[in-house]
């Protein structure tokens, strides 16, 4: 049978496909979006992530839920997964970057970024519901504390999200699309951002870009990963070969005219690896696939408090931010209530450069506390005793992901990390990062916690992944080219994520959204029928 044929294929739904599903179905386009998570309802998600089917996502352990976590060798990366990606994991944060990030010589040469994208940041935030957060709780307080004692006060103040404030008590008209919209409940400041809103709040994709782009035609189909990507009818045409959740070994096919790779970087970066190493998939595209991969630079500290009595888990995820400094920033980040997963995941924050090094340490802080530190491993309400301090600056590391083995790919080829440069590798422990952890530990009689993959590892864990379909001025230089064209390969886009070509310093989700609604106001509409 001939397959369905769509004038357009989205790759994944997350903020760079949720974009460009809507305005080229505004455009008059056909379109389907493809993504291999599963849609959820608000009553879907899990009331804490202790509850791992709904939360997890693992397929070969049968876990199929929207939080995922990917582990490499020089990082470990935290990311979504499910009908509006990253969007149903994030904790709603939509700041935008300072200026380093669009004067970075990576990029800067291609365009005059601030000046291109600021129209489109301004309908980005209009779209994701762009409100300051009303109330702070006591982890915002204790931040504010130590803004005072290092001389910042001024440059502490509460975040910017995507959040609904409204009426709590019951559903609302849809307050951001005249209607248009699903209706909506005001925040309870749960904390629960990261597990999934179960109030409806937190203004996910599937509440705004993917909803209002289902009701103008276009078609989401969930459980559906994307396999393969060849050309047809001497490239003006695409077959892509799906697979459905569930139905191990059986595929199914469609036709496009265009496709936009929209996975995030641990969706089109392997896929992309893989089609460019298929003679009949996409041999020509750029040896730069895979290159120039960020973390945003960032640490993740917990600091938990087990036996004072404090308790964090009251607000939105993040409510609250410092900038310590005229690039690098600080902000607390909470779970809700229960949600005490990464509680058997820890071990004790101790930097040094060394495996041994970082060991001796970590036993002698043991030591000195033993009984804080058992009741921290130990205690019932880890995430109401738990904050975790979210440092990131915009300094310049990467790294390369391969098609390869490793560790955790050791019986069939996989992605893995590789580093060129060992000086330019993302770190997980950065010196100031570790000095303001350590000063909220002390306000709350708290003790430092880290994953143990950093403690044994020293590699960083990451919740905002960028690059490896980088932009250049060839394909010398980068897979696509500044309007997210995929070098070599007309017909064929990279809007997402991996298409970040410098590091923001902040939550990019923004960005890509703002990225995503310049590329598709250059793509004209649908030609009406001759």
């Amino acid at each position: 049978m001939q397959p369905a044929h769509y004038d357009w294929i989205i790759i994944g739904s997350g903020f760079g496909g949720s974009v460009s599903a809507l305005r080229l179905a505004e455009k008059g386009y056909r379109v389907l979006v493809l993504e291999k998570g599963h849609r959820f309802a608000a009553e879907d998600f899990p009331e804490t992530n202790r509850e791992l089917r709904k939360w997890l996502w693992n397929p070969a352990l049968g876990l199929r839920g929207f939080w995922a976590m990917s582990f490499f060798r020089h990082m470990t990366v935290l990311h979504g997964v499910g009908v509006g990606g990253g969007s149903l994991v994030y904790c709603a944060t939509l700041p935008t970057p300072k200026d380093a990030f669009f004067d970075a010589p990576s990029w800067s040469h291609l365009a005059n970024w601030k000046a291109e994208l600021e129209e489109h940041y301004t309908t980005a935030r209009a779209m994701l519901g762009v409100e300051r957060n009303p109330r702070l709780y006591r982890g915002d307080r204790v931040l504010e504390e130590i803004a005072a004692d290092i001389g910042r006060s001024e440059h502490f103040h509460p975040t910017d999200v995507g959040i609904h404030f409204g009426d709590r008590a019951s559903p609302a008209t849809d307050p951001y699309f005249g209607g248009a919209g699903p209706k909506r409940k005001g925040c309870t400041y749960c904390g629960a951002c990261m597990t999934g809103c179960r109030v409806g709040a937190k203004n996910s994709l599937d509440l705004n870009y993917l909803h209002l782009a289902e009701t103008r035609g276009a078609l989401v189909q969930a459980e559906s990963e994307v396999t393969a990507i060849r050309p047809r009818e001497g490239g003006s045409q695409f077959l892509v070969t799906v697979r459905k959740a569930g139905e191990s070994g059986r595929d199914e096919a469609f036709l496009a005219d265009r496709v936009v790779f929209a996975g995030g970087v641990l969706g089109t970066v392997p896929l992309l690896l893989r089609m460019r190493n298929d003679p009949q998939g996409l041999p020509n595209l750029s040896p730069r696939v895979g290159d120039f991969v960020r973390t945003n630079n960032e640490a993740l500290i917990g600091v938990v408090a087990p036996g004072s009595g404090e308790s964090f888990a009251q607000g939105i995820s993040i409510g609250s931010i410092l900038h310590t400094d005229h690039e690098s920033h600080l902000e607390p980040v909470r779970f809700g209530p229960g949600s005490n997963f990464f509680q058997r995941l820890m071990l004790p924050h101790a930097p040094g450069r060394f495996l041994l090094l970082r060991i001796a340490k970590a036993a002698g802080l043991f030591l000195r506390r033993p009984i804080r530190w058992v009741r921290a491993f130990t205690t019932r309400h880890f995430s109401e005793r738990q904050q975790v301090m979210l440092y990131m600056r915009p300094s310049e590391s990467t790294l390369s992901l391969r098609w390869g083995r490793g560790l955790h790919t050791f019986f069939r080829p996989g992605l893995v990390s590789k580093v060129e440069d060992p000086r330019k590798a993302p770190t997980a422990f950065m010196p100031e990062a570790n000095d303001l952890a350590r000063r909220f530990a002390d306000k709350v009689d708290g003790v430092q916690l880290t994953l143990a993959t950093e403690l044994l590892t020293g590699a960083p864990t990451t919740a905002h992944i960028l690059g490896g379909a980088c932009m250049g001025a060839s394909a010398e230089e980068g897979v696509i080219d500044s309007e997210h064209h995929v070098f070599g390969y007309p017909g064929l886009y990279v809007i997402d994520g991996s298409a970040i070509s410098a590091n923001p310093g902040v939550n990019p989700s923004l960005t890509i959204t703002a990225l995503a609604e310049r590329a598709m106001s250059r793509i004209p509409a649908k030609p009406a029928p001759a």
